[in-house]
């Protein structure tokens, strides 16, 4: 059995990595250290590889930790009110952990991020490329949700800037969540729950409906859509589906071959696709008069995908019988009395609304969903910081090599991160051909390329010159050395 983890001792007995560290500035400069659907949809525009098994996990907790540096000199900076089971990992890691409860001014985030190896956002905190810009020492971004529109991701990966998300984990919250809006809408509860808190009596039941016979479509069939057809056919419910492709149906669901064709057919419409230029306003006025009259509108991916003012339109005409929208163009930062004209002009005609329900994104905040993202995304980082793996990053090349044993103490992982032109794996390989290169792997997504190489049977010395050499590169981004 693998012994416990240990550090490389240098030729004088000092500690190697320190002793690297030190010299290199390896533990403090990240510049001189190295969506969304299932994988057949392309709404996301990226496949994902499946998570490491049970298995693959148990021989991580023998293998060898990477960590060319001390551990608590890594600074990691979590906004947003990252769950628990987030902090906790990287905290058992004896990381440096900052945690806020909300997003911060840009201003306040810039002159944090200057000092910080790793952050940690939700949806609400932005890292444009101006924010970007002066974290010098950030290596990786966690996205403690599904979508990362709010990070600039090329400009990220120019820059060696590794972002993971957690694309499924909210899933099934969000899918209970839009099936409590459609019972919710079709039996009118929000407005007779409203009449009762002001003491009105109203027992109604026209326009009230059963779920049972009805048609739901559902725009986007990834992990959340997919999901969720499951749910609506247990409750008796027919469903259609439209995706940008061809994708094997769940149950009795069936794919329609156009938008309109879903709009035409549909009692309830529900909205599960990413934010893209192809989704902008992609449920505007042309397409809600395809939708049947009294029929429902539902949206909880992405603010930017319904056109609410055409919405409201359609409501007040009587042409959309209820909705249920869980995201907007522009969101607060924070909680508090904010969802008014002055955030979004067109809030509080869309309040006045009768038999439509707004929440303040919600669909993932559950407790289960909060926890798995933690999980899930401190993993990856944890992954990133320690080995240089790249699986499910959304804007690298996904390479990763079998981990180091504690056996193979004089071993390193090299990291370079390199331009996409001709000629770089032969420059590479140079500086490399005199050692022995027990594994390699590259690969390449648009202009960033990602290489990984263990290499056994070096000495401290040999680090420093391997490191300097891939430094002097001229296709550099970042370069990172692992032991």
């Amino acid at each position: 059995m693998a012994s416990s983890a240990r550090d490389i001792k240098g030729a004088n007995g000092s500690v190697l990595g320190r002793e690297v560290s030190n010299s290199l500035g390896l533990s403090n400069s990240p510049s001189i250290t190295f969506g969304s659907p299932p994988p057949v949809s392309s709404w996301s525009g990226a496949l994902r590889r499946a998570s490491a098994s049970t298995t693959q996990g148990q021989a991580r907790a023998l293998a060898k930790q990477l960590k060319p540096f001390a551990t608590e000199d890594i600074k990691i900076l979590l906004l947003e009110n990252v769950n628990k089971t987030g902090r906790d990992g990287l905290e058992k890691q004896g990381y440096q952990v900052e945690f806020h409860r909300a997003s911060l001014p840009e201003e306040e985030l810039i002159a944090k991020i200057r000092d910080v190896h790793v952050i940690g956002i939700r949806s609400k905190t932005k890292l444009t490329e101006r924010v970007l810009k002066e974290a010098k020492n950030l290596i990786v971004i966690g996205c403690f949700c599904i979508g990362t529109n709010q990070v600039d991701l090329q400009y990220a990966a120019q820059q060696g800037i590794a972002v993971f998300n957690s694309p499924f984990s909210n899933s099934r919250s969000v899918a209970e969540l839009i099936i409590g809006e459609v019972i919710s809408l079709a039996r009118q509860l929000g407005d007779r729950s409203n009449e009762m808190h002001r003491g009105v009596w109203n027992k109604v039941s026209n326009g009230c409906w059963e779920l049972r016979g009805k048609t739901l479509g559902i725009i986007g069939y990834g992990h959340i859509g997919s999901q969720l057809s499951v749910l609506a056919e247990a409750m008796g419910m027919t469903v259609i589906f439209y995706d940008v492709i061809n994708l094997m149906a769940l149950g009795s669901s069936r794919q329609v071959p156009t938008l309109k064709a879903l709009l035409e057919q549909a009692d309830f419409v529900t909205c599960h696709v990413p934010e893209l230029p192809e989704t902008m306003n992609m449920i505007g006025t042309k397409e809600m008069e395809h939708m049947k009259k009294g029929s429902y509108l539902l949206n909880a991916s992405r603010g930017s995908v319904v056109d609410i003012p055409a919405l409201i339109d359609a409501m007040r005409a009587g042409k959309i019988a209820g909705a249920a929208l869980d995201v907007y163009p522009s969101e607060p930062a924070g909680n508090g009395e904010y969802f008014k004209n002055d955030l979004n002009k067109w809030a509080e005609d869309l309040r006045g609304l009768k038999n439509i329900i707004l929440t303040p994104h919600i669909g993932g905040s559950t407790e289960e969903a909060q926890s798995a993202i933690g999980t899930e995304v401190s993993d990856a980082l944890i992954r990133y910081v320690n080995e240089g793996v790249t699986i499910g990053s959304v804007n690298m090349p996904e390479v990763t090599l079998r981990s180091l044993t504690i056996d193979e103490s004089n071993h390193v992982r090299v990291i370079y991160i390199h331009q996409n032109v001709p000629g770089v794996l032969r420059k590479v390989n140079e500086v490399l051909g005199d050692h022995n290169v027990d594994k390699q792997m590259t690969d390449s997504r648009g202009d960033v390329a990602y290489l990984m190489a263990d290499i056994s049977n070096v000495n401290n010395t040999q680090i420093k010159e391997l490191w300097t050499s891939l430094e002097t590169l001229r296709s550099k981004i970042r370069t990172r050395v692992l032991y």
